[in-house]
């Protein structure tokens, strides 16, 4: 049984950055994924190109391959982070790209005629879309949110690459050292763990924005 709680004890100490890069991540990725939707649906043709770019960018490399660009490639041009900070970077900026995509969707998917009736009631650009699309826009970006969240749990583990000790690291040392593969069940348990509070709180979130439903 001392085996069992020490091996738990190590993996929550792997936990703990796995938690602080996916909660860094997604609270830095969220606002700037919105203000990049923001800017790729601007009418300036060259801020909606770059973001356009970005997004290509981001969206059409690997994670890992941006991880070890950022990690590797960066101090070579005298730009030096600390392993969590080479990995948060590589993190946010990937995953805000894929935000940016669902926010610009949800946003688009907004009819214009609420546009013209906020237009009619004297509403600015700003207050409608802070009182009429943002809220909508919302409501039908939480199910992508979702699954981008859920995936960004698991992609956490990448960071092992880069010799971190990530919840999957922690599990891998301890297998290797071990030889028993126990330490694989309890990591999957606590993902799975981290998961199902993330599903279920959106399923809050959704149930929440319902009634701006029109």
């Amino acid at each position: 049984m001392n085996g069992i709680t020490d091996t738990v004890l190590l993996m929550l100490e792997g936990t703990e950055t796995t938690l602080e890069i996916f909660v860094i991540t997604l609270v830095a990725a969220l606002p700037l994924g919105l203000l990049a939707s923001l800017g790729r649906i601007s009418k300036l043709k060259p801020l909606s190109r770059l973001i356009e770019f970005y997004i290509w960018l981001m969206r059409g490399t690997p994670l890992m391959l941006q991880l070890l660009f950022v990690y590797f490639a960066l101090p070579m041009a005298g730009i030096m982070l600390p392993d969590i900070g080479a990995a948060l970077l590589a993190f946010i900026l990937n995953y805000a790209a894929y935000f940016a995509e669902i926010f610009r969707a949800g946003i688009q998917g907004v009819s214009r005629g609420q546009y013209e009736a906020a237009r009619t009631l004297g509403m600015t650009y700003g207050q409608t879309m802070r009182r009429i699309v943002i809220p909508q826009m919302i409501r039908h970006v939480l199910p992508p949110v979702s699954n981008e969240t859920i995936n960004l749990v698991k992609d956490t583990s990448l960071v092992y690459i880069l010799a971190m000790n990530d919840l999957l690291r922690v599990a891998r040392t301890i297998v290797q050292r071990e030889f028993d593969m126990t330490p694989f069940v309890i990591a999957a348990i606590f993902y799975l763990a981290m998961t199902f509070v993330l599903t279920w709180g959106f399923k809050k979130l959704e149930a929440y924005y319902g009634k701006y439903d029109m």
